[in-house]
């Protein structure tokens, strides 16, 4: 046997080599023993007693994380998210989704790696190429409106576990979980028809996002069952700007009433622009709330509007979602095809409305 290395030479953790000079071996000779010769090569059982002996006396752990990589999983999650800003922060609306995704990664005992190349000051995510570095995890959950399609759709093609957080049916193969966006926005149009309203708008903003046409298709839903079909085709049942704040004008929304419009519906994004351009509107119209008009929302309010008296709408599961996320993409690790139903929403009765002015239940 080589010549014993002193302990005051050594530091941290004794490693392969040390092991390979003490027992006067290769390095890919301790490889082999200690990690069980799993490819069958021959080796001398003199050989073998050496390299555990000197892997006892030099106190010899495996490193996890080497074994990790030697294995190709590293046990670790990505996160990218298609914000200008990451959702570390509370009030952010994509926050809680980081909170289920958390629980249930630390559950099934999973680390999470966040990237946060589409945010400012790093890379952004269009640029080729960009998403390339996800592959450092073992997959990815993606999380956003507006998500790169040719950089995704290459993850897919090359086998990336990958899961996008809200319905996605693009690129055809991409697994997603998603928010029952058409039972809720139904549900709300239901609760305003039960109040009386008959000519009802939704503001929303003009793009094609799924979770935007999901709200709209629910919103029309509930329009055909309370008003019929002529209204669930009505164009001006709905409005799509690209400018919110510059469209939705006190001028805007008294035009509205008078053709006898008396409940708006505004859908929820990460800008919240749709229901902060409505309910300014509104307010600087002078118009009592829901004393003059009512107002309703596809989701949850911005954080600057919170604090605010809570509005009619629905609340998004968003930890949940996370948490579905998180189990679906642990099922592609493990090879296994899992579906996660489409998660409800739950109803929020709120204070903004309430029978049409003049009018009878």
């Amino acid at each position: 046997m080589a010549e014993k290395i002193p302990s005051a030479q050594r530091r941290g953790r004794p490693r392969q080599a040390e092991v390979a000079r003490l027992a006067g071996v290769s390095q890919t000779t301790v490889s082999l023993v200690l990690g069980g010769n799993k490819q069958g090569i021959a080796l001398h059982e003199d050989t073998r007693a050496r390299v555990l002996s000197a892997a006892r006396e030099l106190g010899y752990v495996p490193d996890p994380a080497a074994r990790r990589l030697a294995a190709a999983r590293n046990n670790l999650l990505g996160v990218f998210s298609f914000t200008a800003t990451f959702p570390t922060a509370v009030e952010h609306s994509y926050y809680p989704f980081l909170v289920g995704v958390e629980q249930e990664a630390a559950a099934q005992g999973y680390d999470l790696v966040l990237f946060t190349g589409s945010s400012s000051g790093g890379a952004q995510a269009g640029e080729p190429g960009a998403l390339n570095r996800v592959r450092l995890a073992d997959g990815c959950l993606f999380l956003g409106r507006h998500v790169p399609d040719d950089q995704l759709r290459q993850l897919v093609a090359d086998g990336y576990p990958a899961v996008h957080i809200g319905r996605r049916e693009e690129p055809e193969g991409l697994a997603w979980v998603g928010a029952d966006y058409v039972a809720a926005g139904a549900e709300v149009v239901r609760h305003l028809a039960g109040l009386g309203h008959r000519r009802v708008v939704l503001v929303r903003e003009d793009d094609d996002a799924p979770a935007s046409t999901d709200r709209e298709r629910g919103f029309r839903t509930g329009l055909a069952e309370c008003a019929g079909r002529r209204a669930m085709d009505d164009p001006a049942a709905v409005v799509r700007t690209a400018r919110p704040a510059g469209d939705i004008t006190p001028a805007w929304v008294r035009a509205r009433l008078a053709e006898g419009v008396t409940a708006f519906v505004a859908e929820e994004t990460d800008t919240g622009a749709a229901w902060r351009a409505l309910h300014t509107a509104v307010a600087a119209a002078g118009l009592d709330v829901p004393g003059d008009v009512s107002l309703a929302l596809l989701g949850s309010p911005p954080a600057d509007l919170a604090a605010a008296r809570s509005p009619t709408g629905f609340d998004v599961p968003r930890a949940e979602l996370g948490a579905a996320a998180v189990r679906m993409l642990t099922a592609q690790l493990s090879g296994q095809e899992r579906a996660e139903p489409l998660v409800a929403c739950g109803f929020r009765a709120g204070h903004t409305t309430g029978p049409p002015p003049g009018g009878t239940r």
